[in-house]
């Protein structure tokens, strides 16, 4: 049996190839393309805003796994986790001094507002909205305070402006969870006088201080004195009662016997010159030594 070698060329040049594994491939393809824009993943702390065909919907996804429409939906996820903008601010105090500070606003976006927010304002809220606003609320808090109030009241005026970003800011969607006021800088002018005020009470401070001190060891040294004299006047009493006391005593203690003992212990046996008469005059006895002799002996005799 012979095989025409010819022949078989020929039906092989005739027959069309087989393209069934192309279209399966497309085909393939076309499912995975039209799979992988089935879904979609929020990240955590987003809300995933629906586009359809470029309108935003009313609803909005939360974070996780969601379906969507191939094709016509698109999900934009907007971060509504607390986000930080910080910025120079310029404004004018009550008194006329130019303020030059440093702020910085914690803001988040509400996730059921997201929607609204998109399609209002887009994606560059930072800009469009909270920069502008910042500025005006802060050059409005800072016009109601001196240059000296805003260093001493820092506090009271970020709560302020805190308020009206609030007010201004949460229509949109926007909460601010903090406003910091991380410096204040005035002019050079501004701060030598500030320091010159400083000094002075400083030097005010410490003179009355010293003389407060003054005052108050004079007032010791008064109450000292004071209670010096009244403890050497209470002494003074109390030896003065006390010898009365004792002349009371002595005096309530004499006899007409214990004076004549005492007249007879303590005589020297000399006769005295000046006696007292019965009507309390003092009379001069002339007695010579000779006499008093005599006399001596005669009462020695008459014994």
């Amino acid at each position: 049996m012979s095989i025409d070698i010819r022949e078989i060329h020929k039906n092989t040049q005739q027959r069309p190839p087989s393209t069934k594994w192309v279209k399966w491939a497309v085909a393939g393809a076309a499912a995975l393309i039209v799979a992988f824009n089935s879904f979609t993943i929020v990240p955590a702390g987003h809300t995933g805003v629906v586009l359809t065909m470029g309108e935003v919907s009313k609803t909005s996804y939360d974070a996780g796994f969601h379906l969507k429409a191939p094709f016509i939906q698109k999900v934009e996820p907007i971060s509504n986790k607390i986000q930080v903008y910080e910025t120079p601010a310029s404004a004018v105090s009550k008194d006329l001094q130019t303020v030059s500070s440093n702020i910085a606003v914690n803001y988040r976006l509400v996730a059921a507002d997201t929607p609204s927010m998109y399609e209002e304002v887009g994606t560059d809220y930072k800009t469009v909205l909270i920069a502008p606003v910042v500025q005006e609320c802060m050059k409005s808090a800072t016009a109601k305070y001196t240059a000296e109030q805003l260093i001493t009241e820092r506090q009271a005026v970020g709560d302020e402006v805190k308020e009206a970003l609030d007010l201004k800011l949460n229509d949109y969607g926007i909460f601010i969870e903090k406003f910091n006021i991380v410096n204040f800088d005035f002019s050079d002018e501004f701060n030598s006088a500030i320091e010159a005020k400083q000094v002075a009470e400083q030097n005010l401070l410490k003179t009355e201080t010293e003389q407060k001190q003054v005052r108050v060891i004079a007032q010791t040294d008064a109450d000292k004195k004071v209670i010096a004299a009244k403890a050497e006047a209470e002494a003074i009493l109390a030896e003065a009662q006390a010898q009365a006391d004792a002349n009371k005593l002595l005096e309530e203690s004499l006899s007409d016997k214990v004076i004549a003992y005492n007249q007879i212990q303590k005589w020297n046996g000399v006769m005295p010159k000046v006696t007292s008469g019965n009507n309390g005059l003092l009379i001069n006895v002339p007695l010579d030594d000779n006499q008093t002799s005599t006399q001596a002996s005669a009462a020695t005799e008459g014994n």
